[in-house]
């Protein structure tokens, strides 16, 4: 499906998405998908707990389902923008699938150890980095740009609709038949996502340029990230909210079953509650947006869950737990929808699915560092404890990051300028030869001096964000007007990318720094392709 031309008005409604039919088919079978994984994942915490009372076994499970992403997150990003996503997807599903049905029948067997659940929450965990920033990727290509937004917190809807029913249902099923069957039916659900899946007509645009190598296609997607403040600040803000707030779901399980003696129905019944209160919250969130700044939602966000997992500690009546786990919902779903349109609004389409694989790994990788770390802090001292001293951190994560406020971009800002004149190229056989240097020749007014190196510190990050290896400024020791910006990429094909990825907001970090160049002297331009002896 192609997206519909972007106009310049705004989305009709928060449900406007959902006009776009492959988007629609796919944003209906995910939730299918997400209540089949969320029923999975309260069948293997309540399996874990009746295998093991261990309270970092039972955090282990939050572990090894997100410890895959430190290995596979990176490489996922880098397939996702280089081959087709949709058989991409296809693979990843029929794998999810295949591992779910492995643990139901094995679990209906009774073979299930500590060892084994982990091996396989491992293998789902696996799947999950591999699908994640495809997936993530996919929505722009699904709609328009003015519902791109709007999208991105439809399927935040759609997971959260899914967390609501999903643990409410495993909580019934385990408590009729055993683990098992939540984690047949997680097998069943994968296949609403793959016949949408199978039967989308993706219309893919040609490009000129060869594929992109694996490697460079990851170091070019980690680069970005750290040479982009947006992004920067939006990567902190996720691991300060995340690493305390991933104690509430880890030690959840050891809260219902070891201190308050609850049944599998009492999880699911909190769980639940946790997603009822992310779907009230996301369905309010465009008007809470109306009126504050995403940077002020999160900072709101982030102090509510501090005090709801300092609630989960002093607490243990199921009457007042059903709200709070309510309350952690909608705060939950504030800050993950606020730093998700941060990040995808801010990355430009080349490179979208590498910097959500770096955003991804960032989320999951505090998730499991803190549930190992609270699951440790409750073996040793207890889980009113460690929900207390999660708070804490929870609230210095808030105070850490005050100043770094979420970004706000426009979809035109990542657009392609296209601006750059295609240079002579060598001869074809010379396309994958390189280094390639580019120089550019000012001439700078002494007094703006100053002011000109600052500019282009902006340029030096641009540069490098699209793919620049090295990156410098030097200025001439006989005339102080003269100066050399220089650049390197890595060959001719490399640099012909270059010129594919510099977008609108790039182009006005050239023009502020090109300014300070004289009027009566033209700006010079030159490449340089480096000839290597042959051996």
């Amino acid at each position: 499906m192609t997206p519909a031309p972007a106009t310049s008005a705004p989305a009709a409604s928060a449900w406007s998405p959902l006009r776009h039919a492959t988007f629609r088919w796919l944003w209906i079978a995910s939730i299918a998908s997400n209540i089949g994984t969320w029923m999975h994942e309260v069948g293997a915490g309540w399996l874990m707990t009746s295998l093991s009372t261990n309270p970092i076994a039972v955090a282990l499970i939050q572990v090894t389902g997100a410890a895959p992403m430190f290995f596979l997150a990176l490489p996922a990003g880098a397939l996702a923008d280089v081959i087709d996503k949709r058989r991409y997807l296809l693979a990843v599903q029929l794998w999810m699938a295949s591992t779910a049905l492995v643990l139901a029948l094995l679990t209906a067997a009774g073979l299930v150890t500590v060892p084994l659940l982990l091996g396989m929450t491992a293998c789902m965990g696996i799947g999950t980095a591999l699908m994640m920033p495809a997936w993530s990727a996919l929505t722009p290509e699904l709609v328009s740009k003015t519902d791109l937004p709007a999208a991105i917190a439809l399927s935040s809807v759609g997971i959260n609709v899914a967390r609501a029913v999903g643990p409410a249902i495993a909580g019934v099923l385990v408590s009729l038949s055993g683990p098992w069957l939540t984690f047949s039916l997680n097998a069943v659900s994968f296949l609403a996502v793959m016949a949408v899946l199978f039967f989308w007509k993706r219309q893919v645009e040609p490009n000129v340029l060869p594929a992109e190598r694996l490697l460079g296609a990851m170091r070019a997607g980690l680069v970005f990230s750290l040479e982009s403040s947006p992004i920067k600040r939006a990567l902190a803000r996720t691991f300060a909210f995340f690493l305390g707030a991933s104690a509430g779901m880890a030690l959840l399980p050891l809260l219902v079953r070891g201190e308050m003696q609850g049944t599998a129905m009492d999880f699911g019944l909190l769980l639940g509650s946790v997603g009822v209160g992310a779907l009230v919250g996301a369905a309010a969130l465009p008007a809470i947006r109306s009126r504050i700044s995403n940077h002020l939602l999160v900072v709101v966000a982030s102090v509510l869950y501090a005090v709801v997992l300092a609630a989960l500690a002093l607490l243990r009546d199921l009457i007042w737990l059903v709200p709070i786990m309510a309350l952690s919902g909608a705060a939950w779903i504030a800050v993950l929808s606020s730093l998700q349109i941060a990040v995808q609004t801010s990355v430009p389409a080349w490179v979208r699915a590498r910097v959500l694989s770096v955003y991804i790994l960032v989320f999951f990788g505090s998730m499991a560092a803190g549930g190992l770390l609270w699951g440790a802090i409750a073996s040793r001292y207890d889980v009113a404890f460690a929900l207390l001293g999660a708070s804490a951190v929870l609230i210095l994560g808030v105070l850490l990051t005050l100043r770094l406020t979420l970004p706000v971009t426009e979809a035109e800002d990542i657009a392609p300028s296209l601006h750059w004149p295609t240079p002579i190229s060598p001869k074809e056989e010379d396309i994958d030869r390189g280094p390639v240097m580019v120089t550019l020749e000012y001439s700078i007014n002494p007094a703006d001096a100053e002011q000109f190196t600052r500019a282009m510190q902006e340029v030096r990050a641009m540069r490098r964000r699209s793919g620049a290896l090295t990156w410098g400024l030097v200025q001439n020791t006989e005339n102080s007007d003269s100066w050399l910006e220089f650049f390197i990429d890595g060959s001719w094909l490399e640099h012909m990318r270059h010129h594919g990825r510099v977008t609108r907001a790039d182009r006005r970090i050239e023009s502020a720094a090109r300014r300070f160049q004289r009027p009566d002297v033209e700006l010079v331009i030159k490449h340089h392709l480096m000839h290597v002896a042959h051996r």
